[in-house]
């Protein structure tokens, strides 16, 4: 397993749209070991393959707090959203930065595992606000597109700030 490098937003690549997983191949598991291993070494609680560059549709997430619950979801659609959540949310391609975003509190989800069986989940509260914003990463929306014109202004003078001061 490997660490990969994590897209920092305002990364133009992280607003390339995934692409469909065709096959279930050994390399492709071997992706989603590596997003596994990247995500909790952040730390994070999500990870879209977008987030590392590969813009195929795949995600991971562990909203546990023992982090034993992995989920991988490729080619994930959401069927179903229902009721209205505001919540703080932060993102690790946006390091640093958290905003309040609104999202449904409960969704509905097709997607395959890892095996490459269909799996159909009923979803609510942080796993479901989780879900949503690594999906939002395969459509090429990072969550802060969800914020005034404004609020991403200032968000992307920041962090290209911190980019440049880095360098």
């Amino acid at each position: 397993m490997a660490i990969l490098k994590i897209l920092q937003y305002p990364d133009p690549r992280l607003h390339k749209i995934a692409q469909p997983v065709e096959e279930i191949t050994p390399e492709i598991r071997k992706l989603v070991n590596d997003m596994a291993e990247t995500m909790y070494a952040a730390p994070g609680v999500g990870l879209a393959a977008t987030q590392v560059d590969v813009h195929l549709q795949i995600l991971v997430a562990d909203v546990s707090e023992e982090h034993n619950q992995l989920m991988a979801l490729i080619n994930p659609v959401i069927d179903r959203l229902s009721g209205d959540k505001e919540g703080e949310e932060g993102c690790l391609s946006v390091p640093g930065v958290y905003e309040k975003v609104h999202r449904a509190e409960k969704i509905s989800v097709r997607a395959l595992n890892l095996q490459g069986q269909p799996v159909h989940l009923e979803l609510d509260g942080f796993l479901a606000i989780c879900i949503q914003h690594e999906i939002d990463h395969l459509h090429g929306k990072v969550f802060v597109e969800h914020l005034s014109p404004l609020k991403q202004g200032r968000i992307r003078t920041k962090l290209l700030k911190r980019q440049r001061e880095r360098m």
